[in-house]
Order: C-alpha cells, then structure tokens, then sequence
C-alpha cells in the first residue's frame, strides 16, 4: 500500500510540477491547496530536496521549486526516497534485499518466486511514469469528467 508521506511527496511534486515556470511555492501554500499537513510536508521536502528533486530559496519570494523536469522525476525514485523498497517482501528487494527469517531455501521458494513477479511489473509502471506523466493524466481524467 501506498504510504501517506510517499501520496503526499507525489502530490507536492505535481503541485511544483503544475507551477514549473512561476516563482517558488510556500510550503503553506502548496499544504492547502494538497490537503497535507504543513509540519508533515516540510520533512517530506526537505527529504525531497535532499534527494536533489527539489530547490528551496529563503526569505522574501521564498519557497519551492522544482531542481529537475517533472519528465525527469520518475515515481520509481520518489517512492524509494520516501519509503525505501519497492518489493513487498525484503527477499525479493534489489536495493534493499534482506533474507527472510523464516525461509528455508530462497532457491525453491514459491512466495518469493511470485513477489519477484510483482516487484518487477511494478518497476515498470513505476519506471516509466514521471510527475509529468501524473499532471498529464490528470488532464486527461478532468477532461473526461467534462465532457460526461
């Protein structure tokens, strides 16, 4: 399942993303107009900006704005800076790979088989959806709405 902070840090970078050639974004700002938390999403930013998504300018006319294109900012690298692994279970992780305590033989074992499955063709989708990939569908989605 989706994490909050992961939800709320896609939110934020689509807000950023839809605000791409206007000035920087307050924190207040973007926590309204997303329905987050403010003290929530100044950790989930900073963590954002740490991990090089975003750019954060002090004092007057201060905020945040995106530091990559939001064609650059692939889901995939979003949710492994804010929850870690992707896989649902720890042996079957690339980047965080952890044997399972109660496995017996990781060769034979059918659960680990079958979430490898499902990690990979999560990786996909995820790899290949940006933020700007997520404002484009929203497009699409509110368009369908209008014309119902």
């Amino acid at each position: 399942m989706l994490s909050k902070k992961t939800k709320y840090a896609i939110k934020a970078l689509v807000a950023l993303g839809k605000n791409v050639d206007k000035p920087p974004m307050q924190i207040s700002k973007i926590a309204e107009e997303e329905h987050i938390p403010k003290k929530f999403l100044e950790q989930i930013l900073l963590d954002l900006r740490n991990a090089g998504f975003l750019y954060s300018k002090k004092g007057a006319g201060g905020g945040y704005s995106l530091n990559k294109r939001p064609e650059e900012i692939l889901l995939v690298q979003v949710m492994r800076v804010t929850d870690g692994p992707i896989a649902m279970v720890p042996c079957a992780s690339l980047n965080f790979y952890h044997k399972c305590d109660e496995c017996v033989d990781e060769k034979t074992c059918g659960i680990r088989s079958a979430f490898i499955d499902v990690r990979d063709a999560t990786l996909k989708v995820l790899s290949e959806t940006s933020i700007a990939d997520v404002i484009g569908r929203e497009g699409t989605l509110k368009l369908g709405i209008e014309t119902l």
